[in-house]
Protein backbone atom coordinates (compact mmCIF):
# COMPACT_ATOMS: atom_id res chain seq x y z
CA UNK A 1 0.00 0.00 0.00
CA UNK A 2 2.81 2.41 0.77
CA UNK A 3 6.26 2.56 -0.72
CA UNK A 4 7.63 1.58 -4.09
CA UNK A 5 7.03 -1.97 -5.26
CA UNK A 6 8.83 -3.80 -8.05
CA UNK A 7 7.16 -3.28 -11.41
CA UNK A 8 6.24 -6.19 -13.61
CA UNK A 9 7.62 -6.56 -17.16
CA UNK A 10 4.11 -5.68 -18.41
CA UNK A 11 4.12 -2.28 -16.66
CA UNK A 12 3.37 0.53 -19.15
CA UNK A 13 5.16 3.64 -17.98
CA UNK A 14 3.56 5.88 -20.59
CA UNK A 15 0.11 5.04 -19.19
CA UNK A 16 1.34 5.88 -15.70
CA UNK A 17 2.56 9.26 -16.95
CA UNK A 18 -0.66 9.97 -18.82
CA UNK A 19 -2.68 9.30 -15.68
CA UNK A 20 -0.32 11.55 -13.71
CA UNK A 21 -1.12 14.38 -16.14
CA UNK A 22 -4.85 13.89 -15.51
CA UNK A 23 -4.33 13.85 -11.73
CA UNK A 24 -2.37 17.12 -11.93
CA UNK A 25 -5.73 18.90 -12.18
CA UNK A 26 -7.83 19.27 -9.04
CA UNK A 27 -10.29 21.63 -7.37
CA UNK A 28 -7.51 24.08 -6.46
CA UNK A 29 -5.90 23.81 -9.91
CA UNK A 30 -8.71 23.50 -12.51
CA UNK A 31 -6.60 25.27 -15.14
CA UNK A 32 -2.89 24.69 -15.69
CA UNK A 33 -0.25 25.85 -18.12
CA UNK A 34 2.13 23.43 -19.78
CA UNK A 35 4.82 24.47 -17.31
CA UNK A 36 2.42 23.87 -14.39
CA UNK A 37 1.68 20.34 -15.58
CA UNK A 38 5.35 19.55 -16.09
CA UNK A 39 6.19 20.80 -12.60
CA UNK A 40 3.31 18.98 -10.86
CA UNK A 41 4.03 15.66 -12.60
CA UNK A 42 7.83 15.75 -12.76
CA UNK A 43 7.70 15.31 -16.53
CA UNK A 44 9.74 17.28 -19.01
CA UNK A 45 7.87 20.03 -20.85
CA UNK A 46 8.13 18.05 -24.09
CA UNK A 47 6.63 14.93 -22.52
CA UNK A 48 3.90 16.89 -20.73
CA UNK A 49 3.02 18.61 -24.01
CA UNK A 50 2.64 15.29 -25.84
CA UNK A 51 0.36 13.86 -23.18
CA UNK A 52 -1.73 17.02 -22.96
CA UNK A 53 -2.21 17.30 -26.71
CA UNK A 54 -3.12 13.61 -26.90
CA UNK A 55 -5.75 14.15 -24.21
CA UNK A 56 -7.02 17.21 -26.08
CA UNK A 57 -7.38 15.16 -29.26
CA UNK A 58 -9.21 12.40 -27.36
CA UNK A 59 -11.63 14.94 -25.91
CA UNK A 60 -10.61 14.67 -22.27
CA UNK A 61 -8.80 18.03 -22.02
CA UNK A 62 -9.60 21.51 -23.33
CA UNK A 63 -7.06 24.21 -24.17
CA UNK A 64 -7.23 27.80 -25.31
CA UNK A 65 -3.64 27.59 -26.50
CA UNK A 66 -2.10 28.51 -23.16
CA UNK A 67 -4.25 27.07 -20.37
CA UNK A 68 -5.39 23.46 -20.14
CA UNK A 69 -8.41 22.13 -18.23
CA UNK A 70 -10.27 18.85 -17.93
CA UNK A 71 -13.46 18.38 -19.92
CA UNK A 72 -16.62 16.67 -18.65
CA UNK A 73 -15.76 13.58 -20.70
CA UNK A 74 -13.12 12.74 -18.09
CA UNK A 75 -15.96 11.67 -15.78
CA UNK A 76 -16.51 8.63 -17.99
CA UNK A 77 -13.24 7.17 -16.69
CA UNK A 78 -14.58 7.03 -13.15
CA UNK A 79 -18.19 6.29 -13.97
CA UNK A 80 -17.43 2.73 -15.04
CA UNK A 81 -16.02 2.03 -11.57
CA UNK A 82 -18.83 3.76 -9.69
CA UNK A 83 -21.60 2.19 -11.73
CA UNK A 84 -20.05 -1.25 -11.38
CA UNK A 85 -19.63 -0.78 -7.64
CA UNK A 86 -23.31 0.03 -7.08
CA UNK A 87 -22.47 1.27 -3.60
CA UNK A 88 -23.09 5.02 -4.12
CA UNK A 89 -26.59 4.46 -5.47
CA UNK A 90 -27.43 2.00 -2.70
CA UNK A 91 -26.00 4.19 0.06
CA UNK A 92 -27.42 7.53 -1.10
CA UNK A 93 -30.99 7.27 0.26
CA UNK A 94 -29.73 5.98 3.61
CA UNK A 95 -27.21 8.83 3.78
CA UNK A 96 -29.92 11.37 2.99
CA UNK A 97 -32.14 9.98 5.75
CA UNK A 98 -29.24 10.13 8.22
CA UNK A 99 -28.41 13.73 7.32
CA UNK A 100 -32.06 14.72 7.72
CA UNK A 101 -32.01 13.13 11.18
CA UNK A 102 -28.76 14.51 12.60
CA UNK A 103 -28.17 17.60 10.40
CA UNK A 104 -24.51 16.81 9.76
CA UNK A 105 -22.71 15.92 6.50
CA UNK A 106 -22.39 12.26 5.57
CA UNK A 107 -19.91 10.60 3.21
CA UNK A 108 -18.92 7.17 1.94
CA UNK A 109 -15.38 6.38 0.86
CA UNK A 110 -13.16 3.51 -0.23
CA UNK A 111 -9.46 2.92 0.33
CA UNK A 112 -7.10 3.60 -2.57
CA UNK A 113 -3.47 3.05 -1.61
CA UNK A 114 -2.68 5.33 1.32
CA UNK A 115 -5.73 7.54 0.77
CA UNK A 116 -9.50 7.45 1.10
CA UNK A 117 -11.52 8.44 -1.96
CA UNK A 118 -15.03 9.82 -1.54
CA UNK A 119 -17.55 7.93 -3.69
CA UNK A 120 -20.77 9.41 -2.26
CA UNK A 121 -21.60 12.49 -0.20
CA UNK A 122 -24.60 14.30 1.25
CA UNK A 123 -23.46 17.68 2.61
CA UNK A 124 -25.21 20.09 4.93
CA UNK A 125 -22.93 23.05 5.47
CA UNK A 126 -19.24 23.52 4.77
CA UNK A 127 -17.18 22.95 7.93
CA UNK A 128 -13.75 22.38 6.37
CA UNK A 129 -11.44 24.84 4.67
CA UNK A 130 -11.23 22.38 1.76
CA UNK A 131 -14.38 21.66 -0.22
CA UNK A 132 -15.34 17.98 -0.33
CA UNK A 133 -17.04 16.23 -3.24
CA UNK A 134 -17.09 12.82 -4.91
CA UNK A 135 -13.48 12.08 -5.88
CA UNK A 136 -11.93 14.04 -3.01
CA UNK A 137 -8.95 12.30 -1.41
CA UNK A 138 -7.53 12.52 2.09
CA UNK A 139 -4.71 10.63 3.83
CA UNK A 140 -6.20 7.54 5.42
CA UNK A 141 -4.31 7.72 8.72
CA UNK A 142 -5.85 11.05 9.79
CA UNK A 143 -9.49 10.38 8.87
CA UNK A 144 -12.18 8.34 10.57
CA UNK A 145 -13.13 6.51 7.38
CA UNK A 146 -9.48 5.85 6.58
CA UNK A 147 -8.86 4.35 9.99
CA UNK A 148 -11.91 2.09 9.72
CA UNK A 149 -10.66 0.87 6.34
CA UNK A 150 -7.06 0.47 7.52
CA UNK A 151 -8.21 -1.45 10.60
CA UNK A 152 -9.90 -3.97 8.30
CA UNK A 153 -6.78 -4.67 6.24
CA UNK A 154 -4.97 -8.02 6.43
CA UNK A 155 -2.05 -8.02 8.86
CA UNK A 156 0.64 -8.05 6.16
CA UNK A 157 -0.86 -5.10 4.33
CA UNK A 158 -1.22 -3.13 7.52
CA UNK A 159 2.38 -3.90 8.45
CA UNK A 160 3.49 -2.62 5.06
CA UNK A 161 1.42 0.52 5.43
CA UNK A 162 2.73 1.36 8.90
CA UNK A 163 6.31 0.74 7.75
CA UNK A 164 6.15 3.01 4.72
CA UNK A 165 3.36 5.58 5.06
CA UNK A 166 4.28 9.23 5.55
CA UNK A 167 2.45 10.23 8.73
CA UNK A 168 2.56 14.01 8.65
CA UNK A 169 1.55 16.34 11.49
CA UNK A 170 -1.60 17.92 10.01
CA UNK A 171 -2.73 19.42 13.33
CA UNK A 172 -1.31 19.39 16.85
CA UNK A 173 -3.52 16.35 17.57
CA UNK A 174 -2.53 14.17 14.60
CA UNK A 175 -1.18 10.74 15.50
CA UNK A 176 2.10 10.35 13.61
CA UNK A 177 3.80 7.57 15.54
CA UNK A 178 3.33 4.20 13.76
CA UNK A 179 3.14 2.27 17.03
CA UNK A 180 0.47 4.58 18.43
CA UNK A 181 -1.47 4.43 15.17
CA UNK A 182 -1.34 0.62 15.25
CA UNK A 183 -2.81 0.68 18.76
CA UNK A 184 -5.58 3.03 17.59
CA UNK A 185 -6.37 0.76 14.64
CA UNK A 186 -6.43 -2.33 16.86
CA UNK A 187 -9.01 -0.64 19.10
CA UNK A 188 -11.09 0.40 16.06
CA UNK A 189 -11.11 -3.16 14.74
CA UNK A 190 -12.36 -4.40 18.11
CA UNK A 191 -15.06 -1.78 18.69
CA UNK A 192 -16.31 -1.51 15.10
CA UNK A 193 -16.10 2.25 14.61
CA UNK A 194 -13.65 5.16 14.60
CA UNK A 195 -13.81 8.67 16.02
CA UNK A 196 -11.21 11.24 14.99
CA UNK A 197 -10.95 14.44 17.01
CA UNK A 198 -9.43 17.32 15.03
CA UNK A 199 -6.54 15.32 13.55
CA UNK A 200 -7.23 16.17 9.90
CA UNK A 201 -8.20 19.78 10.53
CA UNK A 202 -8.68 21.88 13.65
CA UNK A 203 -12.33 22.13 14.66
CA UNK A 204 -13.39 19.01 12.73
CA UNK A 205 -14.59 15.85 14.43
CA UNK A 206 -15.73 12.79 12.50
CA UNK A 207 -17.11 9.35 13.20
CA UNK A 208 -17.00 6.41 10.80
CA UNK A 209 -18.35 2.89 10.60
CA UNK A 210 -17.37 0.06 8.25
CA UNK A 211 -19.64 -1.13 5.46
CA UNK A 212 -19.38 -4.88 4.93
CA UNK A 213 -20.05 -6.41 1.54
CA UNK A 214 -22.14 -9.52 0.87
CA UNK A 215 -19.18 -11.80 1.69
CA UNK A 216 -18.38 -10.13 5.00
CA UNK A 217 -15.30 -8.11 4.06
CA UNK A 218 -15.18 -4.36 4.61
CA UNK A 219 -15.74 -2.69 1.23
CA UNK A 220 -16.21 0.95 2.28
CA UNK A 221 -16.77 3.27 5.22
CA UNK A 222 -19.52 5.76 6.03
CA UNK A 223 -19.02 8.79 8.24
CA UNK A 224 -20.53 11.84 9.83
CA UNK A 225 -18.54 15.06 10.21
CA UNK A 226 -19.33 17.72 12.79
CA UNK A 227 -17.75 20.95 13.93
CA UNK A 228 -16.28 20.82 17.41
CA UNK A 229 -18.61 23.67 18.41
CA UNK A 230 -21.54 21.20 18.30
CA UNK A 231 -20.54 20.00 21.75
CA UNK A 232 -18.05 17.94 23.68
CA UNK A 233 -16.36 14.92 22.20
CA UNK A 234 -18.50 12.62 24.35
CA UNK A 235 -21.72 14.44 23.41
CA UNK A 236 -20.97 14.10 19.71
CA UNK A 237 -20.20 10.40 20.17
CA UNK A 238 -23.42 9.84 22.12
CA UNK A 239 -25.64 11.73 19.66
CA UNK A 240 -24.12 10.68 16.33
CA UNK A 241 -22.66 7.20 16.74
CA UNK A 242 -25.91 5.17 17.20
CA UNK A 243 -27.64 6.56 14.09
CA UNK A 244 -24.41 6.20 12.09
CA UNK A 245 -24.04 2.53 13.03
CA UNK A 246 -27.70 1.92 12.21
CA UNK A 247 -27.23 3.52 8.80
CA UNK A 248 -24.19 1.34 8.08
CA UNK A 249 -26.26 -1.76 8.91
CA UNK A 250 -29.07 -0.67 6.57
CA UNK A 251 -26.61 -0.08 3.72
CA UNK A 252 -25.14 -3.54 4.33
CA UNK A 253 -28.60 -5.11 4.23
CA UNK A 254 -29.28 -3.50 0.85
CA UNK A 255 -25.88 -4.59 -0.45
CA UNK A 256 -26.66 -8.18 0.45
CA UNK A 257 -29.90 -7.93 -1.46
CA UNK A 258 -28.44 -6.12 -4.51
Amino acid sequence: MGGQTARSPEFVQSLERGLAVIRAFDAEHPQLTLSDVARRTGLTRAAARRFLLTLVELGYVHTDGRLFSLRARILALGYAYLSGLGLPEIAQPHMEALVAQVHESCSVSVLDGDEVVYVARVPTRRIMTVGISVGTRFPAYATSMGRVLLAAQPADRLDDYLATARLQQLTRRTVTDPAKLRAVLTKIAAQGYAIVDQELEEGLRSLAAPIHGPHGSVVAAVNLSAHASRGSFELIRRELLPPLLATARRIEEDLRGA
